[in-house]
């Protein structure tokens, strides 16, 4: 029996069949020419074709999808037509290179100019590459690499995972996600808890495990189990039957003494706020706009934003629905709003800040936002992202407030904001944290990178003093403002309980995980999570905080969390 131990990302305790990811495209050798009697354009107009067709194959799965899964497929489609990839690659051609040659190069040079800026760029260096393994499979006509087919059920091992890969994935057939690198809010992770799969990433070592072997995946743990024994397989079967209690949620957020905690899911269009209704969520803390045009060249008019916003707004009917304006920059490139040449854009114009090179695209926003509000019975909310002071609260609020938008608030990303909340509260009407991006600014470590994820998790007591400051400045002076997370950090069952323990108002996740969430929260009094939040401030490591917290929470293992 041997053991790997990863980051959990995503809970479940299951036994199966490891199918390893296909190797990847090789590398077409170096210094490969054009083929005899091919012209440079000929062979410019072939790239084009391919990587044409690449896009299309990409943006036809993403027409399937739903939700993350289909942001990013979107986003890795729009990076199989990027202008840059493509002139460096016909310059190539131009010189002589061979098209397959030509775009491996070109793709390395844009992926490492990516990967040095750091932060959300780092990201899209792994979509370049997937992308340019594409157009090579396409140029050499044989299959694009991906996730293997297989008749019956399997445990996916990979180093790690693209996103059009995880985008896609049928948790009908792949059982569980276990990757040798990324982080704990990588890609995999997100899509791994989206669709309620159990993953462990990070776990170095399983990519040598064989194709067919049997293994025992603990996706709270985070180990891996090579030829698991009679334990594991209790603890399986025991998953199995103990699963179905975290089938349903009531639609009632409460802890044991009914201190209320509303559960919200985050949503990325219409077809997501449906779902998460159907799975009792008590609104929508997080309905990330971009989404809805990540696909355009242009600047979608405002009938259409109207249409799209009221399309999630109808889900909710008398329930709060918390709008993110668009959060565009960085991983989220939007033509018509983002420049592309920033040296880097995850400490550049993105989010709120668009509105300084960009004026207009926000008001014309919120003007349909406010429409849409006119037309449907939700109680809608509107934040902006990437606030950094009480001056850029106050002008948003005041943007609001001509559009006819009566609540408006802020998202705590920018450790500014947490370390300063309460004069920038003074100018909302709420905030709310988004884990994701916190953790990553307050510990100057990129959420992609398996290295340091240790590092890049919502359990460092220093990103919790974080958000207890957040909440702490949202009690001064009479503000009273409500403070929510919508970060990925409110859908783990025990840090959510920190989170109620640090005052937190509301807990926005991806529906699949309130369940657990709310079955959790019910096993403790406010009083036991305020005591385990000043226990997990108190550890000396993120570690020893997440075990800490655990060991007092003996539900969790109970139900496989």
């Amino acid at each position: 029996m041997q053991n790997f131990q990863g980051v959990g990302v995503s809970p479940g305790r299951i036994i199966g069949s490891v199918r390893q990811m296909p190797k990847p495209v090789s590398e077409p050798p170096s210094g490969e020419r054009l083929a005899a009697g091919l012209s440079p354009e000929d062979a410019v107009a072939g790239l084009k074709a391919a990587a044409q067709s690449v896009h299309d194959e990409l943006k036809g799965r993403a027409d399937t999808a739903s939700g993350d899964g289909k942001a990013v497929l979107e986003a890795t489609a729009l990076m199989a037509k990027d202008t840059m990839l493509l002139k460096s690659a016909a310059k190539l051609i131009n010189a002589g290179s061979s098209p397959e040659r030509a775009i491996w190069e070109a793709g390395a040079s844009v992926s490492e100019m990516l990967h040095n800026l750091g932060g959300y760029m780092a990201e899209r260096a792994t979509d370049v590459l997937d992308v340019r393994a594409r157009i090579v499979a396409e140029l050499r006509g044989v299959p694009a690499p991906g996730i293997p087919s297989s008749e019956t059920p399997f445990i996916l091992v990979a180093e790690d995972l693209a996103p059009a890969d995880t985008a896609t994935l049928n948790p009908a057939v792949v059982l569980a996600l276990v990757t040798s690198g990324g982080g704990p809010q990588s890609h995999t992770a997100i899509i791994a808890r989206s669709l309620g799969l159990p993953a462990v990433v990070a776990a170095h070592g399983v990519d040598s495990i064989a194709d067919g072997s049997e293994v025992y995946v603990d996706g709270a743990a985070g180990s891996v189990t090579l030829e698991p024994g009679e334990e594991q397989r209790a603890a399986a079967t025991a998953w199995a039957e103990t699963s179905a209690t975290l089938a349903e949620f009531d639609g009632n957020g409460t802890t044991a003494d009914g201190h209320p905690v509303p559960l919200l899911a985050n949503v990325g269009g219409a077809k997501d706020a449906v779902a998460a209704a159907g799975l009792g969520a008590q609104g929508v803390g997080l309905f990330r706009t971009e989404f809805c045009f990540l696909e355009r060249d242009t600047e979608p008019s405002v009938d259409e934003q109207a249409a799209a916003y009221k399309a999630v707004f109808d889900a909710f009917p008398g329930k709060k629905v918390v709008l993110r304006t668009l959060d565009a920059g960085a991983d989220k490139p939007l033509p018509f709003l983002t420049d592309a040449t920033e040296p880097n854009p995850a400490l550049g114009v993105r989010g709120y800040r668009t509105d300084f090179t960009t004026p207009g695209v926000l008001e014309r926003q919120l003007e349909a936002i406010a429409r849409a509000a006119s037309e449907s019975e939700a109680d809608v909310w509107v934040m902006a992202p990437m606030i950094s002071t009480a001056a850029e609260a106050g002008r948003f609020a005041s943007l609001c407030a001509a559009a006819g938008i009566k609540t408006p608030g802020v998202m705590v990303e920018v450790p500014s904001a947490a370390l300063t909340s309460a004069t920038v509260l003074r100018e909302v009407g709420f905030a709310s944290l988004g884990t994701n991006d916190l953790t990553q600014y307050a510990m100057a470590a990129d959420r992609q990178l398996g290295p340091l994820a240790e590092l890049n998790t919502p359990w460092q007591p220093a990103v919790l003093r974080l958000v207890q400051l957040t909440v702490e400045g949202s009690a001064q002076e009479g503000n009273n403002k409500p403070v929510g997370v919508c970060g990925e950090a409110a859908a783990d069952p025990a840090l959510a309980v920190v989170l109620t323990g640090l005052g937190v108002n509301t807990l926005s996740m991806t529906a699949r995980s309130l369940a657990a969430v709310g079955t959790v929260l019910k096993t403790v009094t406010l009083e036991q999570a305020q005591e385990l939040a000043r226990l997990a401030l108190s550890a000396p490591s993120a570690t020893e905080a997440r075990d800490w917290v655990r060991a007092k929470l003996p539900v969790l293992e109970e139900l496989g969390l």
